[in-house]
């Protein structure tokens, strides 16, 4: 009987030890690991968090690693022996599911609940996640577009109605473009076309009073803002060369969304003029589309369902302090100021554990607060300026400086109120961002 016993033991500990995973070879865990800061980094999580996730992976797997980001590239290398991997990472797009599933599959294979040898492939499997279905990007930009209309200060049924349906185009017709080519450039370009198109075409029928709106509002969720607050952040965090490459690549994308609209607008045969400030809407009204943008941009960025109540509840409640801001007589930079520190306050201590890019969550919240609308009458003033030349008031000289130079104000006060808070709270922490 205990010979059988002493078989049996042997038996199962032989059972025991084929089933445990062999340790990684060197270059499958360099490999690994430069793969994981890949899918990091294309997909809008923040620099520090790339780098430090993908270290805290490398020790995990035996190996003490270097990060080295570029532009368009990821230098993996060990620290001490020659030896480096180069991917090629762009951060062009910003998928908040995916960042959130590679950082899951990295969490579990530090804590040792995944094996090393599967690896490689949960990785991959966490990168080809699907975005956001084709019927909720559409539904979410009509929604997201028409909230920004309320909260711009048009309650006209038709004009929210049109403002919707050109947003609704505009994303069928991304999405149609994404299948076809990979340049990121296009989609902002047709889609803002599609919407200068519809809003001259609302002036020349007279559906709309607002038609300022009805072409601005589709545009405004085009804006790429988390690549605007990543590359703020790299530039805050020295990363000079990367930050500096991040913003252009972002102004490039305005300036087509803004090429775009101007050029559907003029072809469609609408004739720009500056906007009339609208009338501000009730609290309660503001608070409610506020939380309805934050609901669409969340989507955009694939936030998974469970968490979008996060972001939602952060916008409504920094639009509300905006709101109370400029109610007391502050202006609009100040508000832009006080809400986005609000929501830097509230998202910083969240976003880790939660494993979301802070960029893509924070922007989601504050939105709504981007100055479109006076870099749309900038615009609009200086086409005017060249069409009457020299003879030009003074008084559209005024208006173009003042639109220009609270549009400047507002981003920079963004800026500002998102990233320091951040910053001042791993500070506090000693904690990458």
């Amino acid at each position: 009987m205990l010979g059988l016993l002493d078989r049996a033991t042997q038996l199962s500990e032989r059972r025991q030890e084929s089933s445990r995973a062999e340790p990684p070879s060197c270059e499958t865990a360099l490999n690994t690991t430069a793969l994981a800061a890949a899918l990091l980094f294309s997909h809008g999580q923040t620099t520090e968090r790339t780098v430090f996730a993908a270290e805290r992976l490398g020790r995990a797997l035996g190996l003490a690693v270097k990060v080295l980001p570029h532009w368009d590239e990821l230098i993996v290398e060990l620290d001490g022996p020659p030896i480096s991997q180069v991917v090629p990472a762009k951060p062009l797009v910003v998928d908040m599911g995916r960042v959130l599933a590679v950082t899951t599959v990295i969490d579990q294979i530090c804590d040792g609940t995944l094996p090393a040898g599967v690896a490689q492939s949960a990785l991959e499997s966490a990168g080809r996640l699907p975005p956001a279905s084709m019927p909720g990007f559409t539904l979410f930009a009509a929604v997201g577009a028409a909230s920004l209309g309320v909260l711009f200060g048009t309650l006209d049924t038709t004009s929210l109605l049109l403002i919707a349906a050109s947003a609704a185009i505009g994303a069928l017709v991304r999405r149609w473009l994404s299948g076809l080519s990979h340049n990121p450039l296009t989609q902002p370009l047709c889609a803002a076309f599609i919407a200068g198109v519809v809003a001259a075409a609302a002036g020349y029928f007279q559906l709309s009073n607002a038609t300022t709106l009805v072409g601005f509002c589709p545009c405004m969720v085009l804006v790429p803002g988390p690549h605007i607050f990543n590359g703020a952040i790299d530039l805050a965090r020295t990363r000079i060369a990367l930050g500096i490459a991040r913003l252009p690549y972002a102004g490039m994308i305005v300036f087509l969304i803004c090429a775009g609209g101007l050029f559907g607008f003029t072809v469609a045969g609408g004739k720009l003029a500056i906007a009339v400030p609208s009338p501000p809407v009730t609290l309660i009204i503001d608070v409610i589309a506020a939380g309805c943008a934050v609901a669409s941009f969340g989507t955009f960025f694939s936030m998974p369902w469970r968490l979008l109540p996060l972001p939602i509840a952060i916008g409504m409640l920094a639009h509300a302090a905006r709101w109370a801001v400029i109610g007391a007589g502050g202006s609009t930079p100040m508000g832009a100021l006080v809400a986005c520190a609000i929501a830097s306050v509230l998202t910083a201590p969240v976003v880790d554990r939660l494993h979301l890019p802070f960029a893509a969550v924070a922007f989601s919240a504050v939105v709504s607060m981007m100055p479109g609308l006076f870099l749309f009458n900038t615009a609009a003033g200086l086409d005017q300026l060249i069409s009457i030349g020299p003879s030009a008031p003074d008084a559209l000289l005024i208006s173009i400086v003042t639109s220009g130079a609270t549009a400047f104000l507002i981003i920079m006060a963004m800026a500002f109120g998102l990233i320091l808070p951040r910053v001042l709270y791993e500070r506090l922490l000693s904690a990458p961002a």
